[in-house]
C-alpha cells in the first residue's frame, strides 16, 4: 500500500528498455514523465511562448521540458529522442572527439552532474545546454539549426528560473547569451524555410516552442521579431545594422498577423502578441530614423 502511495506521487519513471549510446555504447534507462493524474497545472503564457506550470501541492515542481532531452549518462551525448540514433557516422566521431570539453563546459556553469539521477530543474537545464552543444556537431540533413533554436530559448527559461531560485549566482548572464543565440537562430531558420537549405519538416513538431502549443512557422516569425526587438543591442553592432534587422523582422511579422483575424491555426492569443509588437516596431523604428 506504500508503495503504491509513493509511486502515484511520483512523476516519472525509467524506460524497461535499455538505451544505447550510439556514440560511446553506454547502456541506460530512458527517464519519462507519466502522464495525467493532474500533475501539470498549466499557467500563464509569457511574451516569449512559454507555458508556465504551478507547483502541484501533491507531486511538486513539475515541467515537461524536464523529459525531452535524451542524455548519455557517459559521454553526455544529448539530442531529441527523434535524433538519438539517427547520427551518421562522422558525426560520432566528432561527438566521441568532443566529450571532455562538453563536460568541462557542462561543469563551468553547473558543476558536475548525473544523469542517471532523476530530472531537475538542475539537470533539466543541463541537458538543453548539451542539446545545443551536440547539435552543433550534426549535419544538415537532422536540420540542427531550429533544434538549437528551440533548445536555446529553453535552456534560457531554465536559466531564468535558476537565477530566480539561485540569485546572484551569474544565471542570468547565461540566460541572455541563451536567449542571443536563440535570436540569431530563429532568424537563420526563417532563411531556411525559404532556401531550403536544411529539412525543416523534421522539425515541424517541436518549433513550438514550448511542449504544450506547437506554434510552428507563426512561432517561428514571432520569436525572431520578439528576440531581435529585445536584442537588438547586442545583434547590431552599428545604428545601421540595428537599423535593418529590426525592418527585416517587422516586414516578416506583417505576413503573421496580416489582417488581425485570428483562425484555427492562428489563434488570437498570438495575432494579438504579434500586433502589439508590430505596433512597438513602427515606433522604434520611426525613432531611429524609419525605413529607408
Amino acid at each position: 500500500m506504500l508503495a503504491s502511495s509513493q509511486q502515484s506521487k511520483k512523476a516519472s519513471f525509467r524506460a524497461k528498455e535499455n538505451s544505447v549510446c550510439p556514440v560511446c555504447d553506454e547502456i541506460h534507462q530512458k527517464e519519462n514523465m507519466f502522464q495525467g493524474g493532474g500533475r501539470l497545472i498549466a499557467g500563464k503564457l509569457t511574451q516569449d511562448l512559454r507555458r508556465l506550470y504551478e507547483k502541484n501541492k501533491k507531486f511538486g515542481r513539475i515541467n515537461p521540458n524536464d523529459y525531452v532531452i535524451s542524455v548519455c549518462p557517459k559521454c553526455l551525448y544529448a539530442t531529441l529522442q527523434k535524433d538519438w540514433s539517427s547520427i551518421s557516422a562522422p558525426e560520432i566521431a566528432k561527438l566521441k572527439n568532443s566529450a571532455p570539453q562538453r563536460r568541462e563546459f557542462l561543469e563551468k556553469i553547473l558543476g558536475p552532474l548525473d544523469f542517471k539521477e532523476d530530472r531537475n530543474i538542475v539537470l533539466g537545464a543541463g541537458s538543453y545546454l548539451l542539446a545545443v552543444d551536440c547539435y552543433q556537431n550534426r549535419a544538415p540533413t537532422c536540420a540542427p539549426t531550429p533544434k538549437k533554436a528551440v533548445c536555446a530559448i529553453r535552456a534560457a527559461w531554465y536559466f531564468d528560473d535558476l537565477n530566480t531560485e539561485y540569485p546572484g549566482m551569474s544565471f542570468d548572464k547565461v540566460r541572455d547569451i541563451l536567449y542571443q543565440r536563440a535570436a540569431t537562430w530563429y532568424g537563420i531558420t526563417l532563411e531556411i524555410m525559404q532556401s531550403g537549405s536544411e529539412p525543416i519538416d523534421s522539425a515541424a513538431g517541436m518549433l513550438g516552442p514550448d511542449t504544450d502549443n506547437n506554434w510552428g512557422f507563426d512561432g517561428v516569425v514571432y520569436l525572431n521579431a520578439y528576440l531581435t526587438m529585445k536584442f537588438k543591442d547586442q545583434m547590431g553592432d552599428t545604428p545601421e545594422k540595428k537599423l535593418d534587422l529590426l525592418v527585416r523582422a517587422k516586414r516578416m511579422l506583417a505576413r503573421l498577423y496580416g489582417s488581425g483575424k485570428s483562425s484555427k491555426s492562428k489563434p488570437s492569443v498570438i495575432i494579438d502578441m504579434s500586433k502589439e509588437l508590430y505596433e512597438e516596431y513602427g515606433k522604434v523604428i520611426e525613432e531611429m530614423g524609419g525605413e529607408k
